[in-house]
């Protein structure tokens, strides 16, 4: 085997009841690059990183993995032995201990012992070094759930590279980092690159696979479509490889005629419930029927506290006012937002849209059962006609209605969460990064079904941190710097560094 090379995967195959996941995989990694894995929601890339991180022990799959020139053999239940091996994953659910410190994670299972006890002082100390050698800003002491998701993000891969991996796994690894955050990340993989380690890259952000790495892996229905550099690739090409067609257009084109303005926020202030902060400082914007106002700032400008708050889900309003059709609203809670025609789909559809382990069904159904409920008893032929229609109007690709929610697809899920709104006659619909996480084809279809909403009289508040999706989007872009709105621009007058003037606070529309 050639010296260079440290993976090498060879016919990997793996079935799953009906499906196969993987279908005759083989391609090979390089010692030291950074290698990008990518395909739509459902391609295999998370099956075959299971394969390699012991999830799916050796006999589990056909075919081979060669690692460093001898077979990987994983027996069952043996993450902590692809670790011993020099294999980490960071994963994009995050899969840390919430009332623990960011030392106790990143040592957990490996707690160094001196005559039977664990020795506090150098879990920190080994902590700490490791935080200063990546320039992370963390603290070792620092309780995991007091951390905003990025610094979450951030022990994850500090307890990945405390392991002294060879090859890193990282799925989704952006996901909820701001843009300084990303950029360190990327430091840091360079810093590994110089190192000798190996890095395999997950993602749906395209412009991160050609700002990153060496080269990539496209998977299309479980089989291996291309191996290229990625100096030879550009985004038309890999998004052709993705969805085996070629897609000329990334946003559709809508037939939107926003009308007259229904919703009006005016100077609205509101307070963190926990720690008393303001964290709304006078936010104005409007919005008409038909329209999608995208809301575009920087990670902390205030975009999900605004809408959470006018959902009734976070802050406490302290001054101002929002109106539909008119009539002023006091919204403290989601019931009464939903009541009052408002609906939202959240930034994590995983923790605050979806019960996972329940059906599509039950999902689709929860926040609606007043319409199927009478005499303490819910007409469940009613509620499954009603739920399986909204899901066949939404194309939510799943065997029924019964299987969980949990075993779709990202793109498939954030179609659940979208049903339930749907179904409770929304007259505003707040869409939180409504693709985050989802793959070029899902997004296509998220980005159709919003031009037909609005079609047909929904008007949609859409927060992105993708300015491109923002602009390809929106009818108009209001932006928000520190709790307050900066400015709204007419999507025709719309550019991203209008936007970013706006959004780091260089400037100021009326």
């Amino acid at each position: 085997m050639d010296e260079n090379i440290i993976l090498d995967f060879q016919h990997v195959t793996k079935s799953f009841p009906g499906v196969v996941a993987l279908d005759d995989v083989s391609f090979q990694v390089r010692r030291g690059e950074i290698h990008g894995l990518c395909g739509e929601n459902g391609a295999g890339k998370s099956t075959l990183m299971k394969i390699l991180s012991g999830v799916y022990p050796y006999g589990d799959y056909e075919g081979k993995v060669i690692y460093d020139g001898r077979e990987l053999v994983l027996k069952a239940s043996s993450i902590k032995q692809a670790s011993e091996e020099g294999i980490a994953i960071v994963y994009q659910e995050l899969t840390l201990v919430p009332g623990m410190t960011v030392g106790e994670n990143i040592f957990l299972g490996r707690e160094p012992t001196e005559m039977g006890s664990i020795t506090w002082d150098r879990i920190y100390s080994e902590t700490q070094k490791i935080l200063d050698e990546y320039k992370l800003d963390i603290q070792p002491q620092d309780i995991v759930r007091n951390l905003g998701v990025g610094k979450m993000q951030m022990t994850e891969i500090a307890k990945a590279l405390s392991e002294n991996a060879r090859v890193l796994i990282l799925d989704e690894p952006t996901s909820a980092l701001s843009e300084a955050e990303v950029t360190r990340l990327m430091e840091i993989l360079g810093t590994l690159k110089q190192h000798g380690v190996t890095c395999i890259y997950i993602t749906h952000k395209l412009e991160e696979l050609f700002r990153i790495t060496d080269r990539v892996t496209v998977l299309r229905d479980g089989k291996v479509v291309t191996t290229q550099d990625t100096k030879d690739l550009n985004s038309e090409k890999l998004i052709q490889h993705m969805v085996g067609r070629e897609m000329k257009e990334r946003f559709p084109q809508g037939n939107r005629k926003p009308g007259e303005v229904i919703f009006e926020v005016d100077d609205l202030w509101a307070k963190d419930p926990d720690k008393g902060r303001e964290v709304l400082k006078g936010v104005t914007f409007n919005l008409r029927e038909g329209e999608i106002l995208g809301i575009a700032g920087l990670m902390g400008s205030g975009r999900t506290e605004l809408v959470m708050t006018i959902f009734g889900e976070y802050g406490k309003v302290t001054r101002g006012t929002v109106k539909l059709n008119g009539r002023e609203l006091d919204i403290s809670s989601s019931h009464q937002a939903m009541e009052a025609g408002i609906s939202l789909v959240p930034e994590d559809r995983k923790r605050h849209g979806l019960v996972l382990i329940q059906s599509i069904l039950k999902n689709i159904s929860l926040p609606n059962l007043d319409r199927f409920a009478s005499f303490l008893r819910v007409d469940q032929h009613a509620e499954l006609v009603e739920s399986l229609k909204i899901a066949k109007e939404l194309a939510v690709k799943a065997p029924n209605m019964f299987v969980p929610v949990e075993s779709l697809s990202g793109g498939n899920q954030q179609k659940v969460v979208i049903s339930k709104w749907l179904m409770s006659g929304p007259k505003v619909l707040i869409m939180d990064d409504p693709t985050r996480g989802i793959d070029v084809g899902a997004k296509y279809e998220i980005y159709k079904l919003m031009n037909e909403l609005t079609e047909h009289g929904i008007s949609i508040i859409m927060i992105s941190s993708d300015l491109q999706e923002v602009l390809g989007m929106s009818d108009r872009v209001m932006v928000m710097c520190q709790g307050r709105s900066r400015g709204t621009l007419e999507i025709t007058e719309a550019t991203q560094e209008r936007i970013m003037m706006l959004a780091t606070g260089m400037a100021c529309e009326q």
